[in-house]
């Protein structure tokens, strides 16, 4: 079955299809010449998603099975959460093309936007495992850790995964991770904040709505999850536009580069930076990212 989700003149397929493609390791999901595909899970059924862009909208073909109109308007509701579909653009573009740093990356990448993550607890998960580490090895961690103890579904000679359930994750012990190569601190963050969403004390739900103050103090509140990990999670999941991982090494590298310097810039640096950023910082933050 195949059903249309509409997107904004000023969002790029192509943009956010290469950011998907960065890393040959990723099994979340799979990248055509100009499609992705995904496995979903909506109230206990498994749906193999096939999207691709046409003129003004993305085209959604469930492989697997049909879906119902309560279970498309899901689909279609995480499509526009992943890429961003429901942000407006115009004011963070106006700001950008003034600015010294930006202008020539919104240029060139024009339509590109934050390729989300729509659920919270994979968010989280995802930050823990990349702190310290390099992108490449951050995912061969997800790898195996998703083959591991995710749902798998074989299709066509292919198989797909979903992310692991927190109820799943929060009765692993260091047994279970260390193998993988998690460290001892990373396989104990993974669980504490898995046994976080199983009891109930943090949910997507009970944070939508907060400010971002008051939602990285309750991410906060889990062990293991600092300031970088709340701001990276609510910025990749909820799109506080305000949302950026202030002491992240990408964002000063790029800075470095950009602004020809001979030393990474000072966190005050960034700060004096970021402030003419003011409401779109999550979106600075992609596009210096995107330099790199």
């Amino acid at each position: 079955m195949i059903f249309e989700v509409p997107f904004p003149p000023d969002f790029s397929f192509e943009h956010c299809l290469s950011f998907l493609q960065r890393s040959p390791r990723e099994v979340l999901h799979r990248c055509g010449i100009d499609c992705v595909r995904k496995l979903l899970r909506f109230e206990g059924t498994n749906f193999l998603l096939e999207i691709r862009p046409f003129t003004n909208v993305l085209q959604v073909m469930v492989l697997n099975s049909t879906a119902s109109e309560h279970q498309q308007a899901y689909i279609r509701q995480y499509i526009v959460e992943w890429f961003d579909l429901e942000a407006n653009l115009k004011p963070f573009y106006a700001l950008a093309e003034k600015d010294k740093l930006l202008k020539d990356l919104v240029k060139k990448y024009y339509g590109y936007r934050i390729v989300g993550q729509p659920d919270l607890f994979e968010s989280l998960v995802w930050a823990v495992l990349g702190q310290q580490i390099n992108l490449q090895f951050a995912y061969a961690l997800k790898q195996r850790f998703v083959q591991q103890f995710g749902e798998q579904l074989n299709f066509e000679g292919q198989d797909y995964f979903l992310f692991p359930q927190p109820e799943a994750v929060a009765s692993l012990t260091d047994e279970n991770l260390l193998p993988l190569q998690f460290s001892k601190q990373k396989s104990r963050y993974t669980v504490l904040i898995a046994e976080a969403f199983a009891s109930g004390k943090v949910s997507k739900e009970k944070l939508r709505g907060m400010s971002l103050i008051e939602a990285k103090e309750e991410l906060m509140k889990i062990k293991g999850v600092g300031n970088w990990t709340a701001n990276y999670a609510l910025m990749k999941t909820f799109r506080y536009p305000d949302a950026f991982p202030l002491e992240d090494a990408g964002i000063h590298n790029a800075i470095r580069n950009l602004k020809n310097l001979k030393r990474k810039p000072t966190l005050d640096e960034v700060r004096k930076i970021f402030k003419k950023y003011k409401g779109w910082e999550a979106y600075a933050t992609l596009y210096l990212w995107k330099s790199l």
